[in-house]
């Protein structure tokens, strides 16, 4: 399903989140920074991970690795929360699923009030019933 703006804008504050990979870390560090040391493992080729959950810590890091001349590769990926499925569902719109669900919750309320005026008029319950009436005999 197509996303939406207001879908875009969801997952890009709350569900995306930006490891920045390096070999070395640099020489100083933004705040609202993440840093972790991965284990050493054959193959692996970098030894430090940054987790940023905003844009302008990003670029802050990004600099700072430039000016210090650093290797370095950047991944956006999903946040592990519990909310995230409930934000953003592989696939889906979760602004049109609200759509549907208004669009839904309108018909059927108008179509119980379209059954009680119905209802109560008296001239149309006494036909329904001696319609009903006739079905059974």
């Amino acid at each position: 399903m197509q996303l939406t703006r207001l879908d875009r804008w969801l997952r890009e504050r709350f569900v995306y989140e930006t490891h920045v990979y390096t070999l070395r870390l640099p020489a100083a560090v933004p705040p609202g920074v993440i840093a972790e040391e991965l284990p050493e493992s054959p193959g692996r080729r970098f030894k430090h991970r940054f987790i940023l959950r905003s844009d302008a810590a990003v670029q802050a890091l990004i600099e700072q690795l430039r000016e210090g001349n650093q290797m370095f590769t950047t991944r956006v990926v999903d946040r592990e929360a519990w909310y995230v499925p409930l934000i953003a569902p592989q696939g889906k719109s979760v602004i049109w699923w609200f759509v549907w669900v208004g669009v839904t919750a309108g018909v059927v309320f108008g179509v119980v009030h379209l059954g009680q005026l119905a209802w109560a008029n008296p001239e149309l319950r006494k036909n329904v019933t001696e319609s009903l009436e006739i079905l059974k005999n």
